[in-house]
């Protein structure tokens, strides 16, 4: 055998390889990976400040679950007080934290004018932050030509300009400092756009070009910047979808029978990749992470497989639904 059928050889097996794991993985291969070997980094949470936003349910509830079991410090922002009170009690389930530990701080983060006071709450409680975890937002379900203007944007302040401006107040903090960690919840629909969700779609993508500059810009300094990109996950974040229309709420479940990673499962992927420092993580069970490496690395057969499977097909995998109807 030469050298380059030796060379065509590996690579076909490294294919086969690849794929092989895709088809029973629910997580990209590097954080797969991270996830088998990389545990012993998670005992590094102990002692750390972690803020995270949107923590009153969903991801962020079980994220700061997921961290208080191995002694992080936590701050939980969210609108709503008692939810986050409900969570501070499950993070003190642990043992591993004292009340003092756990700070419950309530705040519209679309409310830019707050953050500053906000963040100075913290460095008086804990003096110091680690981490910013970035998870406030809200996904949609609405068709392209009958949005309201209005919503696109509402959904911008909320799911991109609040959290970049939290993260540039906290980065010129850890600039100034030690340094520090800025956490993304992003979405599969910020790697590729999916239908019935375009404003969703648009601030994802938006917000990976915020952070991705953020990433390259201070690549060697002590800023370090992690990119969450779920898919589908069971919480109950889909009753409170925006639609097409300004100020209202989809209102519809997802069903027991949706092809959806677990929150927990997602919230222990997503430490994982923190602990790990890992800048882009994917995590989506079969096929749709299968779908996403298509979508991302070979756009135009996936563009061709789309236009033959069709948007229904999509929608199926997504909420198990075939359209979603407007007003």
């Amino acid at each position: 055998m030469d050298i380059f059928s030796a060379i065509g050889a590996a690579f076909l097996l490294y294919v086969f390889s690849y794929t092989a794991i895709l088809l029973v993985s629910d997580c990209d291969v590097r954080l797969l990976f991270a996830s088998i070997f990389g545990r012993r980094k998670l005992r590094e949470f102990k002692g750390k400040v972690v803020w995270i936003t949107g923590a009153s349910s969903g991801i962020g509830e079980y994220i700061a679950v997921a961290l208080a079991s191995h002694g992080a410090k936590l701050v939980l922002t969210a609108r709503n007080e008692v939810e986050l009170q409900r969570v501070k009690t499950r993070c003190l389930e642990s043992g591993k934290l004292s009340p003092e530990d756990v700070l419950v701080l309530p705040m519209d983060i679309t409310d830019v004018s707050r953050h500053q006071s906000s963040f100075d709450k913290v460095l008086q409680h804990f003096n110091q932050v680690d981490i910013l975890i970035n998870n406030a937002g809200r996904s949609q379900r609405a068709t392209w030509e009958q949005i309201e203007l209005q919503v696109d944007r509402e959904m911008f302040e909320l799911n991109v300009f609040s959290n970049v401006n939290l993260s540039r107040m906290v980065s010129k903090y850890f600039l100034e400092g030690k340094g520090g960690h800025i956490v993304l919840t992003s979405s599969i629909a910020g790697l590729m756009p999916v239908p019935f969700s375009p404003t969703y779609s648009a601030t994802k993508f938006a917000l990976h070009g915020y952070y991705g500059s953020l990433f390259r810009e201070k690549a060697g300094k002590n800023i370090k910047v992690t990119i969450l990109c779920p898919g589908p996950v069971f919480s109950n974040l889909l009753p409170a979808c925006f639609t097409n229309v300004a100020g209202e709420k989809f209102g519809e479940t997802h069903s027991s029978n949706d092809s959806r990673m677990t929150t927990e499962r997602c919230a222990f992927l997503s430490i994982i990749a923190i602990a790990n420092n890992l800048y882009e993580v994917w995590m989506a069970k079969f096929p749709l992470l299968f779908i996403t490496y298509l979508g991302v690395y070979c756009p135009n057969f996936s563009l061709w497989m789309f236009k033959r499977v069709g948007t229904n097909m999509v929608q199926r995998l997504r909420d198990n639904r075939v359209t979603v109807q407007n007003p």
